[in-house]
């Protein structure tokens, strides 16, 4: 839906209507036999004014902020803060690292608020990149395909809820029932968003407040610690420690590569701040709320995690901390409020809060999924883009279910939450670079794009200079190697093999394959049964298009 003011206007003002998905307008003076032809591809100025789902809008200002909310707060906030204090060695560098992080997340958030209040359609860095890289053609479209299919899983908050729910019960985490509850979590939230559309968005809500709610005790059960101080050995000692400077830094490992993968940690912690930009096509006045519910989001999320940084600190002994992986909030729990409550009630409410963020991430990336298709870039699109039988998207719900199954079954259990996050976070900076250059580029070229939202042009360089930072710092040894784990590039390795592998799947797809079958791929608009309006790539032969 379009603002009425020019202010709050996307791409081409308050004259642009909204346009719906499910229908194919006709010019008033427009011949009866002679329908308008499809948008050219790259020329996206034609389709992407503000579109309406055929599910409608159904997403307010509140189910948008859970939308958002809910999927930073995930396992991120109880699991990551150990993972990086482990790595990082020091009280005082984990909390720069944090800091940093935020900064670094709002100079995204501020692109990808840009971006989407200039283009509001659901697809996020899809309809971004190919309005921003039209040439060469289907490269960014097949590039963004790639990494949402191979790269678009949410297993590791499956694996978080395993591990809480194995910890609340005293069950022995063994590698077959870790990833068994894990695939069973997925599959059952799978099922509700492709069956039960309306119902899968009520209990996300309810899981998402839950979430929240969790957090804000968490950091008022720390201040009571601090302010009471119930009887805990080793706690005065840490105190002491920590009081100091020289305490607050020491074991500080400044290489490169261990603050990279930090980073990564972070922006994977903070990554649902975007997660609106995917359903736009869902959402009430798209614009207005996109702006208000990712800034809110941003300073909510960025005043719960260093709290409830800080309330760890408070609590848990260091050295238990580096030792806990991904257990750190079960322990500060249990020993706040004993084995009891601490040990059973509390942490399986962090098992429902990952829960809840793995219904989010689903619903996201399963309409981007959708779009993917409905833009024929995946195959049996027609399928996968269809809204039928449940009037969900069931396609775009399978297309996510099939990598994330993969990716908790098949790496080893002891190294697979830390390998996931790095993954993700590696070829993303790829596109966040892209992203960034791209606005930069778009200022200069299209000053008549209406922009409702404008990102401070230093903070989108800062950005930008940090992407090429991360992208080589995998690189550089790290100052302490783990015996028997992973080679430290790894994760690098496999995220640029898959960004190789789309260029490969690009340059075979639609540059040598046309050449030797002496074919054009076309773009031909078609309109489903469910009212869906999609793209479906023919193969036109050269002597037809001369």
């Amino acid at each position: 839906m379009a603002s009425s003011s020019s202010e709050g206007s996307p791409l081409l003002g308050s004259d642009s209507a909204s346009i719906r998905s499910s229908s194919v307008h006709k010019l008033a003076n427009e011949e009866e036999d002679g329908p308008s032809s499809p948008p050219e591809f790259g020329n996206l100025e034609d389709d992407v004014l503000p579109e309406e789902s055929v599910l409608g809008r159904n997403i307010d200002w509140k189910s948008a902020y859970i939308i958002a909310i809910s999927r930073v707060i995930g396992s991120g906030i109880f699991a990551v803060p150990g993972v990086i204090l482990t790595s990082v060695g020091s009280v005082g560098l984990s909390l720069l690292v944090w800091v940093l992080g935020a900064v670094v997340v709002a100079c995204g958030l501020a692109v990808s608020l840009e971006y989407g209040c200039m283009l509001p359609r659901s697809g996020g860095d899809k309809v971004y990149l190919e309005f921003t890289y039209p040439r060469p053609r289907f490269f960014a479209s097949t590039m963004i395909a790639v990494q949402a299919v191979l790269l678009g899983f949410t297993a590791s908050n499956c694996i978080i809820f395993s591990q809480y729910v194995h910890f609340v019960f005293d069950a022995e985490a063994g590698d077959f029932s870790k990833k068994g509850v894990a695939v069973a979590l997925l599959t059952v939230i799978t099922i509700i968003h492709g069956v039960w559309y309306k119902a899968g968005i009520r209990i996300q809500n309810f899981l998402g407040w839950v979430k929240v709610g969790l957090v804000i005790f968490m950091v008022f059960a720390a201040l009571y610690v601090v302010i009471f101080r119930p009887k805990q050995e080793d706690a005065e000692n840490q105190q002491m420690a920590l009081q100091s400077w020289e305490g607050l830094w020491e074991g500080s490992d400044w290489n490169l590569g261990t603050l990279a993968t930090s980073l990564f940690k972070v922006f994977y912690s903070y990554a649902g701040l975007s997660n609106l930009n995917n359903v736009m096509n869902e959402v009430k006045d798209p614009v207005r709320t996109l702006r208000s519910v990712s800034l809110t989001a941003l300073v909510t999320a960025c005043l719960l995690y260093i709290l409830a940084n800080l309330a760890y600190i408070a609590v848990v002994p260091i050295d238990e901390i580096k030792k806990s992986g991904q257990l750190v909030s079960a322990l500060f729990f249990e020993r706040t409020f004993g084995p009891n409550v601490g040990k059973r009630f509390l942490p399986l409410a962090v098992a429902l809060s990952a829960g809840g963020n793995v219904m989010v991430v689903t619903f996201a990336l399963a309409r981007l999924n959708q779009e993917i298709a409905r833009a024929g870039f995946l195959p049996f699109s027609r399928y996968l883009s269809s809204s039928k039988p449940f009037n969900a998207p069931l396609g775009g719900l399978i297309v996510h279910y099939i990598p994330s199954v993969l990716v908790i079954v098949l790496p080893p259990s002891s190294e697979v939450y830390s390998f996931i996050l790095e993954v993700e976070g590696y070829p993303g900076q790829v596109f966040a670079l892209a992203t960034s250059i791209g606005l930069i580029w778009l200022r200069y070229k299209r000053p008549d794009l209406k922009r409702p939202f404008k990102a401070w042009i230093p903070a989108v360089i800062f950005r930008t200079l940090l992407c090429f930072c991360l992208l080589a710092a995998p690189f550089f040894p790290p100052s302490h190697p783990k015996p028997g784990g992973l080679f430290y590039a790894t994760y690098a390795i496999v995220g640029v093999g898959i960004l190789l592998f789309g260029v490969l799947y690009w340059l075979v797809w639609t540059v040598i394959l046309p050449r030797l079958g002496r074919y054009r791929l076309e773009e031909k608009g078609e309109v489903l049964d469910d009212g869906t309006a999609i793209t479906v790539l023919t193969r036109v032969p050269v002597d037809e298009v001369e």
